[in-house]
């Protein structure tokens, strides 16, 4: 059996297959090695009877993570998985790599990430050239949930949020100064807790803030990474887009792009799909 994982930080989408034929698909959640800790990971594996059922059946997994950007990082979860997964041989890539190989094939290509988080790199056919980006939640992820969160509860604590909308927002939480205050700078994953506001957004996705909202969003991040890399790379590459946000606002971020005079090849929900049928042919 060999194992796919992809996870942002507020979930892990898992795909378990034997031989070419998927026998497993679990959601969890997200494992992000820059939040969670050895223990962590491992608390959450021996949650789920199927993991401990078929845990000495895995001879390989390719897990692809937000926050798998380092060696150290990287043997978080390598150590994890190598204690629970005792016969399997684990491999650990960027979120960045799985975006790359579920889009691109081996063709040079710009990849963009808009999730939990957001990030772009320019891939030459092998590997993903290194950059500058991928700054986190707290200085970065422009147009990602975290960040539309972020700014929208700044919005709403500072009320200049438009007063039907504010009136939205209210009917689905019970959020005052202090609480919003405390969940990001006292309790742990102040990430998880912004990037649930994307939730609201998506609901209300017709209203006529949301869009001018996250297509500001969209904007920014282009401007940010996108068209730089362009520059850079060279204009005529293929973009492509993976990740829930990018795609439950597909219609928007092709808007933008259009007024960009960019064209966007691919926008891809779930790279896991493509990942599981790549590693599956050549295992």
């Amino acid at each position: 059996m060999i194992a796919v994982v992809y996870s942002g930080s507020r979930f892990a989408h898992w795909k378990i297959a034997d031989k070419d034929k998927e026998v497993i698909d679990i959601r969890t959640q997200g494992i992000n090695p820059f939040f969670n800790d050895e223990k962590y990971i491992l608390n959450l594996l021996n949650k789920n009877i199927k993991f401990i059922h078929n845990a000495e059946k895995v001879k390989k997994i390719y897990f692809f993570g937000a926050g798998a950007t380092s060696k150290a990082r990287n043997s978080i979860i390598h150590d994890a998985f190598s204690k629970f997964f005792r016969y399997s041989k684990i491999f650990v890539y960027h979120d960045l790599e799985a975006a790359a190989k579920a889009t691109c094939d081996d063709n040079p290509g710009i990849v963009c990430i808009m999730g939990s988080g957001s990030n772009a790199a320019y891939f030459d056919g092998k590997k993903i050239t290194e950059n500058n980006y991928g700054l986190g939640y707290a200085i970065a992820d422009e147009g990602s949930a975290n960040w539309l969160g972020k700014i929208l509860i700044k919005q709403y604590l500072t009320n200049t949020l438009p007063a039907d909308f504010r009136k939205i927002f209210n009917k689905k939480y019970d959020l005052d100064k202090r609480s919003v205050l405390d969940k990001v700078y006292k309790q742990a994953h102040p990430n998880l807790f912004l990037s649930s506001f994307v939730d609201l957004l998506l609901e209300n996705k017709s209203h006529a803030f949301v869009k001018d909202f996250v297509k500001k969003g969209f904007s920014i991040f282009m401007e940010t990474y996108l068209v730089p890399l362009r520059e850079q790379y060279g204009e005529q590459l293929p973009i492509h887009f993976v990740g829930t946000v990018s795609a439950n606002f597909e219609d928007y971020l092709i808007e933008v792009a259009q007024e960009k005079k960019i064209e966007i090849k691919s926008v891809l929900k779930e790279p896991i799909y493509n990942l599981l049928n790549y590693y599956a042919n050549k295992n």
